[in-house]
């Protein structure tokens, strides 16, 4: 076999349609376009959406007010009630070990403890951002914070 004796499979390439060449074609007289219209002329046709004339449904609908920020970050909310429970005296409290306790899903937005309980055991928080209350509570049982993300 030569390089000038290799063609495509039998039915793998398929003519065009070649419109307005007599009616036996099957495409002939008006060429598969109907009969007049906006749609049967030359650059006819209308924009998507467009209803005729009447007003179109996505103006229709209502407009909501003000604007989503889009540099908006979308903190993982853990409160202080489920630390207390489930860490002991002297741990240390980070993306990793909430995790495997499986206080949280995954480690892709960043963490930020609420107000929500009382803590009374002494911790070590690590890279994870504060309510002001939170804060407060947690700076009261003798708790470190290291890094504090707060925002």
């Amino acid at each position: 076999m030569q390089l000038h004796e290799v063609q495509p499979n039998k039915g793998a390439r398929k003519s065009r349609i070649r419109r307005g060449r007599g009616d036996a074609s099957g495409y002939g007289s008006f060429s598969g376009r109907g009969c007049k219209g906006q749609n049967a002329r030359s650059g006819g046709g209308v924009k998507a959406g467009f209803e005729g004339g009447q007003t179109p449904l996505w103006k229709r609908m209502p407009k909501l007010k003000g604007f989503k920020n889009p540099n908006r970050v979308p903190f993982l909310a853990v409160n202080l009630l489920k630390i207390e429970k489930l860490y002991s005296d002297g741990e240390t409290v980070n993306e990793m070990t909430l995790l495997e306790k499986g206080i949280i899903s995954s480690t892709k937005s960043p963490i930020k403890i609420l107000s929500s309980g009382e803590l009374t055991k002494k911790l070590t928080f690590e890279n994870v951002a504060f309510s002001a209350k939170s804060k407060e509570k947690v700076e009261k049982s003798g708790s470190t914070i290291i890094g504090d993300d707060s925002k």
